[in-house]
């Protein structure tokens, strides 16, 4: 199980669109981003996400954090075009709350995706799904 940071802003915030739907993923098609096809469609069913805004340097505000739920990969002819490629997710925490930036040399928050790999925002992730327990 690893943990994942995902935008959801396609020119407009999707978040509330991804948690109604129950899934995650990418805008872009595969022309303009396939490294990102691959990167939704590698991860397991139980990998924790988070939705993210953390741009630049502020700090990072999660929208809702969630498990993979199956091995099904969804594309935009089954979501409405609102991802081109996706996965299933349970949603545990629907709450939108405040992570302090981290202290860190290298930082990957303006990705669309990444594996979460800092013990504080770690900590705070795995914090907010034992309340939801």
């Amino acid at each position: 199980m690893a943990i994942y940071g995902v935008g959801a802003y396609y020119d407009r915030d999707v978040s509330n669109k991804f948690i109604t739907e129950n899934i995650i993923g990418v805008g872009w098609d595969s022309n303009s981003a396939p490294e990102l096809q691959e990167y939704f469609k590698s991860l397991k069913v139980g990998d924790i996400i988070y939705i993210k805004s953390a741009f630049g340097r502020r700090d990072i505000t999660v929208k809702g954090i969630g498990i993979i739920k199956d091995t099904i990969i969804r594309t935009s002819l089954d979501t409405n075009s609102l991802v081109s490629t996706g996965r299933n997710v349970v949603w545990l925490s629907k709450r939108k709350f405040v992570i302090q930036r981290p202290q860190e040399k290298n930082n990957v928050r303006s990705n669309t995706v990444y594996e979460e790999f800092h013990p504080l925002v770690q900590r705070a992730i795995i914090s907010e799904i034992s309340k939801t327990n």
